[in-house]
This record gives C-alpha cells, sequence and structure tokens, in this order.
C-alpha cells in the first residue's frame, strides 16, 4: 500500500488526546461524581432519604446512558457504512465533533442548588453520543494508516497517546479548577480565573474546559489528517448499505471462533465501560470521596492505562491475545467483587473500625487495576480481531467490531439501573458488571488462540 507519512498518523493519533478528556473529566472524574452528589442532594430535598436520593441519582445517569447507547447500536453501523460507501468521513467527524463541542459547554449551567439539571444530563449525553460517533467514523480510517503488520503499533500508540492526554488534562483540572469541599483546589489553591468556590465554578468549568481542549487539539487532526484527494464520493443507496451489513451479519454463522470472539467482547466490553461510567460515581456516593480525591484516583488508572497498555503489548506478542484478554478479565471480577463488598463500614463483610483508611487505600488500588486491565483489555482485543480478519477485508471487519461493541452499550447501564433501583443500593447495583463479565468468559472458550483466518 502506498507509504503513509508520520505526519498523518500523528494526526490520526491526536483524536485520540482530543477526546479522551470527554471520558475521563466528563465520564468519569469529575463532572459524573459532581452530578451524582447535586442530583442526590436534590432528590433529598424533596423528602427521600438519604439512600433512596442516592440510588436516585445513580438510576438517572444510567438511565440516560441507556437511551445513549441505544442510540448508538442502532445509528452507528448504519452511518458508518454510510460514510464507508460514499467514501468521505471528515465532513461527518467534524459535524460530530462541534456538537460535542456545543454540549460540553453547557455542562456550565449545573449549579449546585440543582437548577439546571436535566439540561445538563441532556447535553453531557448527547455531547458524549456525537462524540463517540466521531470516534467510531475514526478507528474506521485505522486500516489505511499502515500494513496490517504496523497497524497494531499505530493503534496502541495512539492509545496511550489518548491516556496521557487524560492524564494531564486532569492535573490541570485539579491543580487549577476543581475546588474541594473547603473551596480550594488539589494544591491549595482557589480555582483560577477568580472561579467562585461557594458556586462550585471551579468544578463546573469542567464542562468549558472539555469543549476548548476538543475543538484546540482536534485542530492538528484536520490538517494532518486529511482524507487523500483522490478519495472517492460516491451516491450512496441505502439499500445497498443495509445489503452489505446483512452480509456480513450473515457470514458469522459459518465462523465459529470469529462469532463467539465478537460476542464475548461485546460483554466484556460492556462491563467495563461501566466500570469506567460508575467508578467515580460509586466513590462520590459510597466512599463520600472529594471531587479532589476521584481526580488522584483518575489520574492513578489513567497512568496506570498508559503504562501496564505497553506491557500488556509485550505479552501479546510473546503468548497471544487470548490469554491477556483472560487474565484481564478475571482481574476485573475480582476489582468488581471487592467493589461490590466494600464500604465505609466493612470489606467483603469484614467489619472495620469508624475512619478507617482502608476502604480509600483499596479503592486507589482498585482504579489502577481498572485504568490498567482496562486499557490492555481494549488493546489485546483488537490484535485478536487481527487474527480473524481477512486482511482484503479489514475495513468490514473492523466496522463490525466497532458495531458489536456498541450493539449492547445499553445493556450493563440498564442492568445497574435496575438493580440499584430494585435493591435500593450502590454496591448491589454493580452485580451486573459481574454476570457480563463472567458471560464473556464463558464464550472465549470457543475462540482459537490464533483466530480462523486463512493460512
Amino acid at each position: 500500500m502506498e507509504q503513509v507519512s508520520k505526519r498523518r498518523i500523528w494526526g490520526w493519533m491526536f483524536f485520540d488526546w482530543a477526546q479522551q478528556p470527554y471520558a475521563t473529566l466528563g465520564l468519569t472524574f469529575v463532572f459524573s461524581p459532581y452530578f451524582a452528589a447535586v442530583a442526590a442532594d436534590y432528590f433529598a430535598g424533596t423528602g427521600m432519604a438519604e439512600d433512596a436520593a442516592k440510588a436516585q441519582a445513580q438510576g438517572l445517569w444510567s438511565s440516560a446512558q441507556t437511551v445513549s447507547g441505544i442510540f448508538i447500536a442502532l445509528s452507528a453501523p448504519v452511518l458508518g457504512a454510510w460514510a464507508d460507501a460514499s467514501g468521505r468521513k471528515t465532513p461527518w467527524i467534524a459535524a460530530f465533533a462541534a456538537i460535542a463541542v456545543i454540549c460540553a459547554a453547557m455542562l456550565w449551567g449545573l449549579l449546585p442548588d440543582g437548577t439546571g439539571l436535566m439540561l445538563a444530563l441532556v447535553a453531557f449525553w448527547v455531547g458524549f453520543t456525537a462524540s463517540e460517533c466521531a470516534f467510531n467514523l475514526n478507528n474506521a480510517t485505522l486500516p489505511a494508516l499502515g500494513p496490517p503488520g504496523e497497524v497494531g503499533r499505530i493503534s496502541g500508540s495512539a492509545l496511550a497517546f489518548g491516556y496521557w492526554g487524560g492524564v494531564v488534562s486532569l492535573f490541570i483540572m485539579l491543580l487549577f479548577f476543581a475546588e474541594n469541599d473547603s473551596g480550594t483546589t488539589l494544591i491549595a489553591l482557589a480555582p483560577a480565573f477568580g472561579l467562585d468556590p461557594e458556586m462550585r465554578e471551579g468544578t463546573r468549568f469542567v464542562g468549558p474546559f472539555i469543549a476548548l481542549w476538543l475543538a484546540v487539539f482536534l485542530i492538528p487532526y484536520f490538517l494532518w489528517n486529511r482524507e487523500p484527494r483522490s478519495a472517492p464520493v460516491a451516491r450512496v443507496r441505502m439499500r445497498q448499505v443495509m445489503s452489505d451489513l446483512k452480509a456480513a451479519l450473515a457470514e458469522l454463522a459459518h465462523r465459529r471462533s470469529y462469532r463467539n470472539f465478537l460476542i464475548a467482547s461485546m460483554l466484556y466490553r460492556d462491563s467495563m465501560g461501566a466500570l469506567y461510567a460508575y467508578g467515580g460515581i460509586y466513590a462520590r456516593l459510597v466512599l463520600g470521596w472529594e471531587i479532589t480525591q476521584i481526580g488522584i484516583f483518575g489520574i492513578i488508572a489513567a497512568i496506570a492505562a498508559a503504562l501496564l497498555s505497553w506491557l500488556g503489548g509485550m505479552a501479546d506478542k510473546r503468548i497471544g491475545p487470548k490469554p491477556v484478554i483472560t487474565t484481564c478479565v478475571w482481574l476485573l471480577i475480582g476489582v468488581s467483587t471487592i467493589i461490590i463488598g466494600m464500604s465505609r463500614e466493612h470489606i467483603l463483610w469484614i467489619p472495620l473500625p469508624e475512619g478507617s483508611p482502608l476502604p480509600d487505600i483499596i479503592f486507589y488500588l482498585c482504579g489502577a487495576v481498572i485504568g490498567g486491565a482496562g486499557g490492555v483489555l481494549y488493546s489485546a482485543s483488537r490484535s485478536m480481531m487481527v487474527r480473524h480478519t481477512d486482511p482484503d477485508r479489514a475495513a468490514e471487519a473492523f466496522g463490525l467490531f466497532a458495531l458489536t461493541g456498541k450493539a449492547t452499550a445499553f445493556l450493563a447501564p440498564a442492568l445497574i439501573t435496575f438493580f440499584t433501583l430494585w435493591t435500593q443500593s450502590n454496591q448491589l447495583g454493580f452485580l451486573p458488571v459481574i454476570f457480563l463479565f463472567l458471560g464473556g468468559l464463558v464464550l472465549l472458550a470457543w475462540v482459537q488462540p490464533d483466530g480462523d483466518r486463512a493460512a
């Protein structure tokens, strides 16, 4: 294939760097716990008991994530096939990125008294959905960036680069903006730019910060990663798009290892996404952590992900991706079990003295495992996907990988919503995470370590 310039590859990698704070700052470590705290206080103010108010706050967040997941599942494969058939992805990516920027900026409007609660909820998940749609389309350009032997290295480098972007953005927020209950940042400063800590303006600035970060760092992406001028602009017919998708899905019936891998990865990736989405909320509602503590948790997780992704790649090269995937899933099951069985009062039904720091220490360690194992799991899954891919149909195969990654994106949030509201417990609400990981492990038993590619 034609040699791709390093500049274009770096441009493509900048998408991960630009988008990562939407997940790191928004979905996990700053905005979501702030939203959970505001929502819980708001519901408690309506007369709900404290535990019921916390459960209602978590249920509201997970319900919105469920709707987002359903939309992505229904629209992403069709959108991807449409953009692929037309030969133009950049205009779609630009449009979705613009929506994400606007929605992120709107998060500023969530006040500590609950004003703007529903608007912020809708804005976040509309922006997140748009960001994910752009991410899926960006992933579809990966096969064009190098020969099959280089694609894994490029993908892994982009993943690590994105994690470091999350670390840098989180450091900036914690050091200069996000305030604790005392009104100061992690290094005992007042929020920058004269932001009012009484109105939680430092923490609320996370929305405009995400918007600025995304807009600024997408500039090198669009400047350096332009589609080839020779790319055809075809007239696309929906009937042909749907026919191609139907044929690709029908082929799975004859490929046992491929089929089981896609379904297994669908389950464990869904569960892993839930851990990322609810880790910060759990820390706030169950352990009572402040935003700065949750931010430190996020930094530990992101650094672990960046470093262990590299080590996981080395292990993948030596022993193959399947043992790496299986090990990571077991680690995440262990972490999920600890999370469910831990509170300020006990750990796995072992009572703790009042004020014990042990839950905090253990949860920091859990953050490192979640970040590290999660990054390695995603990287090894892409490597396993390559082993099931016909090089002549790589774009189609990775499009199907993206489809299955989102096909049940609503499942874990929906199950967490049900279990949380049913049990009225933030801890027991996490039980579905373990169930989905175990389902993925069972299906991995029928996955061939070297895939089913033709020799």
